[in-house]
């Protein structure tokens, strides 16, 4: 991948199907709005060149490891031609559920060579943060009824996380814990690694200022300096949004 050499920055969650790095992106990005920085968001298979066909293609079981893996890399470059990258090179603060490592995780697990997959990507910005949400995949499915070939899928995938987990320098959320305290750890890593260029580079939104963030990065605390609580459920994002 190539060094981020503009003005904006990126940072991407990743993690199997589960893993909760919706809800954790959702959260930062609203955080980081109310700091007053220009948050845009984009999200795995959300290029319209390929989105339909992509999901009557994998319904119906079309794809062979080969060609799922150039409609997942016809979706990126679309994603970074289109959107992420001028909004980078504008200066604004990209949050980015699913990036290439997706890719890389998803389409080698499918039966695609792994060489042959990131030789796809080799154009991408290499993002400032990368957050991965480890979790067991009995946690992550949730209980659900699923069959064994699917199972046997998530725990491929599962697997390549994990051996990308160091080589690609990951920040590791336990996604076990409260979506509080992976929240509160999210947020300590941005202003620790993005600090200094938060306060002097990237595009705001509202006239200038300081990032108000709370001590070490935490979400606002309350009149006795604990957090407050965000509640789990369907409805935690809307929630945690109001509260925070």
């Amino acid at each position: 991948m190539l060094p981020n050499r503009y003005k904006g920055k990126l940072i991407v969650v990743e993690g199997i199907g589960g893993s909760g790095k919706s809800t954790q992106i959702a959260l930062l990005s609203h955080w980081l709005r109310a700091q007053g920085y220009a948050v845009p968001r984009s999200e795995w298979h959300s290029s319209p060149l390929v989105k339909d066909t992509f999901e009557r293609g994998y319904a119906n079981r079309l794809f062979t490891p080969t060609t799922l893996s150039l409609m997942h890399a016809t979706d990126f470059a679309d994603r970074m031609e289109s959107y992420i990258l001028p909004l980078i090179k504008a200066g604004a603060l990209v949050c980015a559920e699913g990036y290439a490592y997706e890719a890389f995780a998803r389409d080698v697990a499918h039966g695609a060579s792994r060489q042959w997959v990131r030789s796809l990507y080799n154009y991408a910005l290499r993002p400032n943060l990368t957050f991965y949400f480890r979790v067991p995949m009995q946690i992550a499915m949730g209980g659900r009824d699923i069959d064994e070939s699917f199972s046997a899928l998530q725990g491929r995938i599962l697997d390549e996380y994990e051996a990308m987990a160091g080589e690609m320098e990951f920040h590791v959320i336990d996604a076990t814990q409260s979506i509080e305290e992976q929240q509160r750890r999210m947020r300590q890593t941005v202003v620790d690694c993005l600090g200094e260029v938060l306060r002097t580079g990237v595009l705001r939104t509202a006239p200038g200022g300081n990032p108000k963030t709370s001590p070490r990065g935490n979400p606002k605390a309350s009149p006795r300096g604990r957090p407050r609580s965000v509640p789990r459920g369907s409805n935690a994002i809307a929630t945690a949004a109001a509260v925070l």
